[in-house]
């Protein structure tokens, strides 16, 4: 009795808190809610965190949009004390050309959280629009912010980077959820289990039982572990027969990357770790059957580079290919000025014939190209890449095919955080290939995260996932997110791994984001039923 007279004083303190004090409350619990991604994976903090965001609307005021208001802007709060830690290292990106882009820095430190924190200020405003006084203000919350979130995931291309429902990707028993509702469906139970301990304050009169609530959250919570747990034994790793993959992971440095006077040292670089020695029984590159460089791996045409597609030739054994990253040019009549570029993966066979190209389909704003590209440019803006009139976007997503091993699903760099968006229905791969270069974000948590996120699209459509980083983290990854091997964040080496064998398509796979967008649905319903109900009786 004597704890929940302290947590109720916490949480009315919270809610009668006004002004910048109420600001600096939900800034703070964002901030902490930032340790429940990668790579601290703190989720029990979450518990203490999300209740406030109940609290929070709880004391948004009288009058319905009077109060819709004043939650949104708790809402805005906390989203940019959520973003801003968990999406410090952009700026690193733009210290790779500090004279040019470091004036850019804070912008993209503080302009892209205050953007990305509009969809959070969005669900705190929908949730108060159909708020409750009862335990149902919880399912409120979660319905809201899961389509503020999703928004967040697709308005102008989207950036879905540390949804919520990341929160419950690890341990690994919990990700396999997953399996059945994605991403959006974790992140509505990431907001009803952890935010359900502010009902406790709600006292027990009137035939009220505040413990049922998070009672139940944490019974919901045992059974994805559960599940989690049985569906790893029952599924153990298992590999495809033949297939033997070397990655090389260059750690080079983003200027030599991007400076075309580097090109004889950074071939004979990629060159020689390719072959390298990786053990007392290692033949180098005649291990491997598949040999993966890391996205837009040169700093020029590879393919238009005949010297450098020879000294390809010339490593690669008979039966082994390379898939590896470059920027590809546009087909144009020989001698025209290519100002554009796409940026690819090609699969490229011993005799350095090309066997299958991939163009990026989904570009980095500000990175790969500008939003109003003409415009921007006319203003003095370039984006990161350099790149004259922006990269060109790809037409199709659609598997490579890969001489005796099983078609691969290519995604370029953050291609991996879209949910849903990673396999062709009716073209089923038989694992992802992600090529990217983190060495962006230099040795900092971004690349952590992405290889959290790149490891949750394996587990959602029943896909190995192997993953091939300039400065890291590379790692092969079976189809329920277990690491098979890795090399670590800033390290110069080379992984070998078999290829693990895909599973039967999940649910998800099989589903996508229906059965989330129901339930979502379903919830929205009998809140404001149960309003209807309230305010009529």
């Amino acid at each position: 009795m004597k704890n929940t007279n302290k947590l109720r004083a916490i949480g009315l303190s919270i809610i009668l808190a006004w002004g910048w004090k109420r600001a600096g409350i939900a800034l703070l619990a964002g901030a902490l809610s930032s340790l429940a991604m990668a790579p601290f994976n703190a989720w029990p903090i979450l518990f203490l965190t999300f209740p406030v965001l109940v609290w929070l609307i709880d004391g948004a005021g009288a009058g319905r949009w009077r109060g819709v208001l004043a939650a949104a802007m708790a809402g805005w709060w906390f989203g940019l004390g959520y973003f801003v830690p968990g999406l410090y290292w952009i700026g690193y990106a733009f210290l790779v050309d500090a004279s040019t882009f470091a004036w850019l820095m804070p912008f993209a430190v503080l302009g892209l959280p205050a953007y990305l924190a509009l969809f959070t200020a969005f669900g705190f405003g929908l949730a108060r629009l159909i708020w409750t006084r009862d335990a149902s203000r919880v399912i409120a919350l979660a319905a809201s912010l899961t389509i503020g979130e999703w928004l967040r995931g697709h308005v102008l291309t989207g950036f879905p980077w540390n949804a919520f429902g990341y929160a419950l990707t690890e341990p690994l028993a919990l990700a396999q959820t997953a399996s059945l509702i994605g991403l959006w469906g974790l992140t509505f139970l990431s907001v009803a289990i952890f935010a359900s301990p502010a009902v406790l304050i709600d006292g027990s009169s009137r035939g009220r039982r505040p413990w049922i609530s998070p009672v139940m959250a944490l019974a919901l919570l045992v059974i994805m572990g559960i599940f989690g747990a049985v569906r790893l034994s029952l599924n153990p790793t298992t590999t495809v027969a033949n297939v033997k993959l070397r990655i090389m992971q260059p750690n080079l440095q983003q200027d030599d990357r991007f400076n075309y006077s580097a090109k004889a040292a950074v071939m004979q670089k990629y060159l020689t770790l390719s072959d390298r020695a990786s053990g007392p029984q290692s033949t180098g590159v005649r291990d491997a059957s598949i040999l993966i460089w890391p996205e837009s791996a040169f700093p020029f045409f590879l393919t238009r580079e005949a010297d450098a597609m020879a000294q390809i030739a010339e490593l690669l054994p008979k039966g082994t290919v390379l898939i590896t990253g470059s920027v590809r040019a546009p087909d144009v009549p020989p001698g025209t000025r290519i100002t554009r570029a796409y940026n690819s993966i090609y699969v490229i066979d011993h005799d350095g014939s090309v066997l299958s190209v991939y163009d990026k389909l989904h570009l980095v704003p500000f990175g790969e190209y500008l939003p109003f590209q003409d415009l921007m440019e006319k203003l003095g803006f370039v984006q990161l890449t350099k790149v004259q009139g922006g990269f060109i976007a790809g037409t199709r997503r659609r598997t490579l095919t890969i001489p005796n091993a099983p078609r691969a699903l290519p995604l370029i760099c953050y291609e991996a955080v879209f949910p849903g968006d990673v396999a062709a229905r009716d073209d089923r791969p038989g694992w992802i290939v992600n090529l990217t270069n983190d060495g962006w974000f230099g040795i900092s948590t971004g690349p952590y995260q992405h290889l959290q996120q790149a490891r949750l699209r394996g587990i959602e459509e029943g896909l190995p996932v192997v993953r091939a980083a300039n400065t890291g983290i590379s790692a092969v990854i079976d189809p329920l997110g277990r690491i098979v091997a890795r090399l670590g964040l800033g390290i110069e080496g080379v992984l070998n791994s078999s290829l693990p064998s895909a599973i039967a398509p999940t649910i998800y796979a099989k589903s996508g984001d229906i059965p989330t967008a129901i339930v979502v649905a379903a919830a929205l319903v009998f809140v404001i039923r149960r309003r209807s109900a309230k305010r009529t009786s």
